[in-house]
């Protein structure tokens, strides 16, 4: 009971404080008086029965989840919109776009660029944040009170009323080095994030050739299914002459019949690839999928370069220029710059702390001024073993940081030895399938003449038919996977030189 007078005197007190007229007030008061009531139903049990919805949930939270696990919610409440996305600015005039322009397109647009470069900038604020520490501390108060004293024996000590401003001013003097290794930790993190960026840069270029590449490829081979078509109807002709003529039979009508519809089922499925291929360039690029994409195709056979540059002298720019492992390496010094200021944060600190403030009174009581200069030793002395598990923990993240850096490396290494010997392939199978296509391309002309001739079977006909078409896929597919190789090459690297390639070649 006492406690209940106690809480009625100081509502009383409050609501003359503030007016208690006041319609806010009253809504505040009936609120808090809700809220009460509801916490005493909620943490009381029921008198019967089960409880009520309202008391098992006052918030409403269930709405976000489903009524059972087997069931799919059901949205009850206002889902956020999905944005557009930023939109892209195309070079001027409907023209095809090359890759270095395809590249820079991208660079700007990819969502991927945008991402790491604000996380680079958020790593370069924790920089700041950091150095702040270093910096006194000073804040601004400004309190208002109010107050009532009563004792056992009666005695009432009436309101009294005080409020007034106050400055106060700490400042770290010295921490044994926690504060510099947190400030270099966050140096390091923010160098990894840049170099990380680089990398996320690098990566985007070496999608975008990949998918450049890709559709080249794709377009090459719905050109090659076109001439098989046109072969394959040039013998089909052929045969319905010599049927007409009796040297040829019913059988191989339909068996030229049936090369034909299957050209055309291959040349359907090579467009369909084609605008997949579209698809995916448009989407790395960064525009929308549907885009009305233009790209420059290959004028004539590409040329082909030999790497002059020795495996171990790529090797060693390899670990010099990719970013992500020079990252690797920042991100294991931030870490142990974090286990060093862990160590230190055991050790003593010194520091200074100031105050001034002024208090007024209401009625006729004078103002007072209070001032305060502490220079504080703070010593830890048992902390219940926090801190010895503490630098436990940061020593073994910072060789946790090292062995990933470790991991990195080692796998640079392979990525580079492998890219540098499929290039090596590619180029071996790109003169190679320039013989077997030509070989194939006379065969086939010989055995259409011959055939025409009355000489010959079908069967010869269709077989260097199909040989020639093969051979002519095979040459696309040895340039573009020479063309990758070289990408992957110089992305393994940590280079991305669309125009010239970066791999020295001769």
């Amino acid at each position: 009971m006492c406690y209940i007078v106690q809480g009625v005197r100081l509502w009383r007190s409050l609501a003359g404080f503030l007016g208690e007229r006041s319609h806010a007030l009253a809504g505040l008061r009936w609120g808090l008086i809700q809220i009460a009531l509801l916490g005493l139903m909620g943490s009381a049990p029921p008198v019967s029965g089960a409880p009520t919805p309202e008391t098992r949930d006052p918030f409403g939270t269930e709405r976000y989840v489903p009524s059972a696990p087997g069931m799919r919610w059901q949205p009850s409440v206002p889902l956020p919109a999905v944005p557009e996305s930023q939109g892209v600015r195309l070079p001027a005039g409907d023209r095809p776009l090359t890759l270095p322009e395809l590249t820079e397109i991208a660079l700007q647009n990819n969502p991927r660029t945008r991402l790491a470069w604000f996380g680079a900038r958020a790593a370069a604020a924790g920089i700041g944040i950091e150095e702040a520490g270093l910096l006194p501390q000073i804040t601004g108060t400004v309190s208002l009170q109010r107050s009532e004293q009563g004792g056992q024996a009666g005695n009432q000590i009436a309101w009294l009323t005080r409020y007034g401003p106050s400055i106060t001013l700490s400042y770290l003097l010295y921490d044994f080095g926690v504060q510099a290794n947190q400030v270099k930790a966050a140096e390091y993190v923010a160098l990894a994030a840049a170099l990380a960026q680089n990398r996320v840069l690098q990566d985007v270029v070496f999608q975008v050739e990949q998918a450049y590449y890709r559709f080249l490829g794709a377009e090459q081979l719905v050109r090659s299914n076109e001439l098989f078509l046109k072969s394959v109807r040039t013998s089909l002709d052929a045969t319905q002459r010599r049927r007409e003529a009796g040297l040829a039979t019913v059988a191989d009508v339909y068996r030229a019949e049936t090369q034909v519809a299957q050209a055309q089922l291959n040349l359907t499925r090579s467009r369909g690839e084609v605008e997949k291929a579209r698809g995916s360039l448009a989407s790395a690029v960064g525009l929308p999928v549907n885009a009305a994409l233009r790209v420059q195709l290959l004028q004539g056979e590409p040329r082909i370069r030999e790497i002059s540059e020795s495996l171990a002298d790529i090797l060693g720019r390899a670990k010099a220029s990719r970013p992500d492992l020079v990252a690797a390496e920042a991100q294991a010094r931030a870490a142990r710059a974090q286990a060093d200021a862990t160590a230190n944060s055991g050790l003593p600190t010194i520091t200074l702390n100031a105050t001034t403030g002024r208090t007024y009174f209401r009625g006729d009581r004078p103002l007072t001024e209070t001032n305060n200069l502490t220079l504080n030793l703070n010593i830890p002395i048992f902390t219940g073993f926090n801190h010895t598990y503490s630098v436990r923990q940061a020593e073994a993240r910072a060789a946790q940081a090292e062995a990933a850096r470790d991991v990195l490396s080692r796998q640079t290494e392979l990525e580079v030895w492998q890219s540098y010997y499929d290039v090596q392939t590619a180029a071996g199978g790109v003169s190679t399938t320039a013989v077997q296509l030509r070989a194939a391309q006379q065969t086939a002309e010989a055995t259409l003449a011959r055939y025409q001739a009355g000489f010959g079977s079908l069967l010869d006909l269709i077989t260097a038919q199909v040989d020639e078409s093969n051979a002519r896929v095979q040459r696309i597919q040895s340039y573009l996977d020479w063309f990758t190789a070289v990408a992957r090459l110089n992305f393994a690297i940590g280079v991305s030189d669309h125009t010239d390639y970066s791999i020295q070649s001769r």
